[in-house]
């Protein structure tokens, strides 16, 4: 199985809802560091599993779309409290759906808010989908 992963680092800004969360329900900023993980059993005509620049082009606009950008104002998150779970659900969906690549089995995003704490979440992919 072959992994290619991505990174990109942004500031966005969020506070929780639904309990005592201390600091955390009140507007807060994280450095988050998120990346996206491609796999797939077998390489395309010229050796790589994936275009990167395609993958790329779409990270950096799912990325622009959150950056310095307060997660509970966005209406992905209606109802939802802004938890590094949710968001990380929420971009590795995102990505699925815009990154088109034939041989891709599997998008993992793995989101740190901070250098102790991270959350993943990972979609599967039938080779028929694209």
């Amino acid at each position: 199985m072959y992994t290619l992963a991505v990174r990109r680092e942004f500031i966005a800004r969020h506070f929780l809802i639904g309990g005592d969360w201390g600091p955390e329900n009140f507007l807060n900023s994280h450095h988050y560091i998120l990346e996206l993980q491609l796999e797939g059993p077998e390489l395309d005509q010229h050796g790589y599993l994936v275009d990167i620049v395609d993958v790329e082009k779409h990270l950096d606009e799912v990325v622009a779309y959150y950056k310095d950008q307060t997660l509970n104002e966005k209406p992905e998150f209606a109802g939802l409290n802004p938890s590094i779970e949710h968001f990380s659900r929420i971009l590795c969906t995102t990505l699925s759906e815009k990154i088109k690549a034939k041989n891709i089995s599997q998008i993992k995003v793995v989101l740190w808010e901070h250098a102790n704490a991270w959350a993943a979440f990972s979609v599967e992919r039938q080779k028929s989908k694209f």
